[in-house]
């Protein structure tokens, strides 16, 4: 019998109203119709360009925004259809990490006081002594001491920061961690400390990861499943690596081919289809101004993700051409 999914987002939408001198009222969609579930015990890695959606999505998984319409399922339960109790009393299981690993500390407390501070909203406080045991066993946890606690955030470097606010995110032992480019504002020696730690803590802890971020070295580094969004949508889903190694999306090809490497170093980048001017209308393929494959139906027909290979899906009408000649008949029997 499969296992509940920890996250289970359904139809998500997401507009906000745009309002400007020169222009008439109008709506930006920065999600649209997202549907995508992440097991328990797993690294959730989303990428995508600046403006996909990506923020937003984690603020509604955290429940800091409303979504326009669709279904945030939290451990079983809808977390829009809970009153404001039940919401406080479910926060405990899900914990942030956010992006500017010293903007996020408050620079007048202490760091004991800092990782405490989410143990103070919970419905059994402890007292004073296990608090401070728990701060400290928490820390230790995070690759720092004991004595770090009575510190401020400025008398620390920037990974040592971000390994702070993982011990604030951890210590009500929540079921999911939202990492909201957690990394991305380090030195990749640091990154990659931090990486591991996040590795040991779902290995040690069995913690859930929903990893979000621009770089695709990252995520293949340390994810599981991967989720590529594009204006709003997810458009292909897989094994980190299999994503990667094999893209089904022109988009994914895209961000693939724009990673840097050792092997690309001074070879030009490919040309790609400049953006559409137009906001894209809701009809056809969003990313059709761009794609090299484009045909008709993408400029009127709106691709849904489907099942291309096993564990492997993508919205695009013509992933075939994409797919090796070897996986093109595993293709047709799915």
């Amino acid at each position: 019998m499969k296992k509940r999914p920890v996250l289970d987002i359904r139809c998500l939408t997401r507009d906000y109203a745009g309002n400007s001198l020169f222009s008439k009222p109008h709506v930006n969609r920065a999600l649209d119709d997202l549907t995508m579930t992440v097991d328990a015990g797993t690294i959730y890695g989303i990428v995508g360009e600046s403006g996909c959606g990506k923020s937003t999505l984690a603020r509604i998984v955290m429940a800091l925004d409303r979504p326009t319409s669709g279904e945030v399922i939290f451990d079983g339960d809808e977390l829009f259809r809970l009153n404001d109790k039940e919401l406080k009393r479910k926060r405990r299981d899900f914990q942030m990490v956010f992006q500017d690993p010293f903007g996020s500390l408050n620079p007048r407390h202490t760091i004991g006081r800092i990782v405490a501070e989410p143990l103070h909203v919970l419905e059994s406080r402890p007292g004073r002594a296990e608090t401070r045991d728990k701060v400290a066993a928490m820390l230790e946890s995070v690759g720092l001491t004991a004595a770090h606690a009575e510190r401020h955030p400025h008398e620390f470097s920037g990974g040592q920061r971000q390994r702070i606010a993982i011990a604030r995110a951890l210590i009500t032992e929540p079921k999911l961690v939202v990492a909201d480019e957690a990394v991305s504002a380090l030195d990749l020696s640091v990154q990659a400390q931090v990486l591991n730690l996040l590795m040991e803590l779902r290995a040690t802890r069995g913690v859930t990861f929903l990893f979000i971020t621009h770089n695709l070295a990252v995520v293949d580094a340390i994810a599981d499943t991967v989720g590529v969004m594009y204006r709003g949508r997810m458009v292909e889903t897989g094994a980190a690596q299999e994503v990667f190694a094999n893209p089904l999306h022109p988009y994914t090809q895209v961000l693939a081919e724009a990673e840097p490497s050792i092997e690309k170093f001074g070879r030009p980048a490919t040309q790609q289809k400049p953006m559409p001017a137009i906001a894209h209308s809701g009809m056809g393929c969003s990313f059709r101004g761009r794609c090299p494959i484009a045909a008709a139906r993408c400029a009127v027909e709106q691709p849904q993700l489907r099942t291309l290979l096993l564990g492997r899906q993508t919205a695009c009408h013509r992933a075939e051409y994409l797919l090796p000649s070897a996986q093109s008949a595993e293709a047709l029997r799915i």
